[in-house]
């Protein structure tokens, strides 16, 4: 999932142009779902919000208005997704899809291993929930740039589980 924005926040996000971003939206397109999110018109994205993406898109504008409306930033880059969907070549026939396990993780399943992570992790005392600071947005970005499969997401999990069970004693 990627989301637009047009200012950067604090913690700065992996920043995509419109068109780099049409072109990984549509390679990933060919494992499994993707998505582009859009904030509201006057507000934007929440940090919340962006933390579930694994980029942000920001449209090139003039320093003295920055910020697109909605309707033209959704303009924008439906005109890239056309482009890039034009450009790329059909897929040649592989004649078996991947396994079931090897295909990207799905969104719902990062929820539930990045609080299956924080959860681990205040478990071991490493992460304060009392001072949290970017530690698990910083975790999620991570994440989000690996892209893990499904296996790869059940593996993790799996060091988690271990992990909070403590060290094995012979």
């Amino acid at each position: 999932m990627l989301g637009t924005s047009a200012r950067q926040r604090r913690l700065r996000w992996p920043e995509l142009t419109p068109r780099d971003a049409a072109k990984t939206l549509i390679e990933a397109a060919s494992s499994g779902p993707v998505a582009l999110l859009f904030g509201r018109e006057q507000s934007g994205l929440s940090n919340e919000e962006l933390d579930r993406c694994r980029a942000l898109v920001h449209i090139p504008a003039d320093e003295a208005y920055s910020s697109l409306n909605l309707g033209a930033a959704v303009q924008v880059l439906s005109y890239e997704l056309r482009l890039a969907a034009l450009a790329q070549a059909p897929l040649p026939e592989s004649g078996a899809a991947s396994a079931p396990e090897d295909q990207p993780a799905t969104a719902q399943m990062l929820e539930g291993f990045y609080a299956h992570l924080e959860e681990t992790l205040v478990q071991l005392d490493f992460l304060d929930p009392g001072n949290p600071r970017h530690l698990m947005r910083r975790m999620r970005r991570l994440f989000g740039r690996a892209a893990p499969t499904v296996n790869e997401v059940n593996i993790l999990r799996g060091i988690l589980t271990a992990a909070a069970k403590g060290p094995r004693h012979k």
